[in-house]
């Protein structure tokens, strides 16, 4: 098979080869940055302190980088333990089996995703627990050697996405390349690989990102002896939506990543390095302040019903998409796993039927706001920020790093589905007119 080149495909996305080369680069400094900060620094910023300065910043960095965060077989061996024990749960734990939407270039072939993320989560939980009971491994171990860690896990996911990237074009798998070789690796050359019945993609997104974001706070709040009242709210936070991510797997099939994103070095390497060791700046933050600040318990009541309400809108808003979909294509399976919630699925959804033979919803949570779950994520992740006061910028850059991300994400999605649906999106946006909130915007 030779390998797909799609001429007409452009190199825009992400400000082509030279932005998605600038975000490798940032991306690795990013990581480092936040845990020298965290680490060195109390969780304030560390810059140069002159022009002077610069070089020795990041002579200093780099000191700090090999001092504190250089990889060790001990934590080699537990980082790819955890990846091998993750692939074999993926293999014999128990879960419904759901087809994926049709593939337009395999000739509408729908692939097959085990679901068994829930058992498969639980237990991770539970083997996680009986490690640090019996002591074989302490899940203390994990902030004491997080730099450590975060080193494995970046060398891993450059060596997998370089695996995948070579893996797709000798296999003859490679699809909608551009032809500029820095891009395609960036954005990825292969679909959908897979090891038997693992999906790679699911697995990595699902399996790795937020079982590891978890693992990690569960690590500093053991640390921390007596958990204060922000690591409470953190630990309950992250569960909440490394659960949802578990509980909500039948959905991911039917979801733009899995048809249309490739797994590339965007998804590969924030999977395992970016999303458990970025987005985890908030736990370590206050597993160091320790008892140094606290807040009121009306701002901890507030923030507590933020947090949940947001999870509610989050967690109801992809229930209600992915179950329409599934619906209407009779891959439904009606879960038990916790939490379910009420107006998770419609009934007699309304809809814009298009020419193409899709629908778009336009009731529920879709009838309100195109993007209403983004808006649900976005308030999530301020309220983590919160969480550590508001002395210091860099407990907020994961919330402003992530509105980014979701804004440009949304401005991928729209051009994509007005190329797609014509005059029919131009309907559905008059009939939902609001992206991100009601009345507003």
């Amino acid at each position: 098979m030779a390998m797909d080149i799609d001429v007409n495909l452009g190199t825009n996305e992400f400000g082509g080869p030279i932005g998605v080369a600038i975000i490798m680069i940032w991306s690795h400094f990013h990581v480092y940055y936040l845990w020298a900060c965290n680490t060195y620094n109390g969780g304030a910023m560390l810059h140069p302190d002159s022009l002077s300065d610069i070089i020795p910043f990041f002579n200093r960095m780099f000191e700090y980088i090999k001092e504190g965060a250089a990889p060790t077989l001990y934590t080699t061996a537990w980082y790819l333990g955890f990846l091998v024990f993750t692939c074999i749960l993926n293999l014999i734990m128990p879960g419904p089996t759901i087809k994926g939407l049709p593939i337009a270039h395999q000739g509408g072939r729908q692939l097959k995703y085990l679901c068994n993320g829930v058992w498969s989560w639980w237990a991770t939980l539970a083997t996680a627990a009986a490690l640090h009971v019996s002591g074989i491994f302490p899940l203390t171990e994990i902030v004491d050697n997080l730099g450590s860690f975060m080193t494995v896990s970046i060398i891993t996911g450059d060596v997998v996405s370089v695996l995948i990237y070579v893996g797709g074009i000798v296999t003859g798998n490679a699809h909608r390349m551009s032809g500029n070789v820095i891009y395609d690796f960036f954005m990825g050359s292969w679909l959908n690989p897979r090891i038997g019945i693992i999906d790679l993609k699911m697995w990595s997104e699902i399996r790795i990102s937020w079982a590891l974001l978890f693992l990690i706070t569960t690590s500093c709040a053991i640390k921390q002896g007596t958990p204060t009242a922000p690591m409470v709210f953190i630990l309950v936070a992250h569960f909440l939506y490394a659960n949802a991510c578990q509980k909500g797997e039948e959905c991911i099939p039917t979801s733009f990543d899995m048809l249309h994103e490739k797994w590339g070095w965007m998804l590969i390497w924030w999977n395992f390095a970016g999303v458990p060791f970025a987005y985890t700046f908030q736990s370590v933050y206050i597993y160091n302040k320790g008892t140094e600040f606290s807040h009121s318990t009306f701002f901890m009541a507030f923030f507590y019903f933020f947090l949940f309400l947001c999870y509610y809108i989050f967690d109801t808003a992809n229930s209600q998409k992915n179950r329409f979909r599934m619906i209407e294509r009779g891959t439904y399976i009606p879960r038990k796993a916790f939490p379910q919630l009420p107006w998770g699925t419609l009934k007699n959804p309304t809809y814009i039927r298009t020419s193409t033979g899709s629908k778009l919803l336009t009731s529920g949570w879709y009838g309100i706001a195109r993007k209403i779950h983004y808006t649900a994520d976005i308030g999530m992740a301020f309220s983590w920020g919160a969480m550590c006061g508001f002395t210091n910028f860099l407990p907020f850059f994961y919330v402003s790093f992530f509105a980014t991300f979701l804004y440009h994400r949304t401005k991928r999605d729209f051009e994509r589905c007005a190329k797609k649906y014509g005059t029919d999106w131009d309907k559905y946006c008059n009939k939902v007119p609001y992206t991100w909130i009601p009345y507003v915007h």
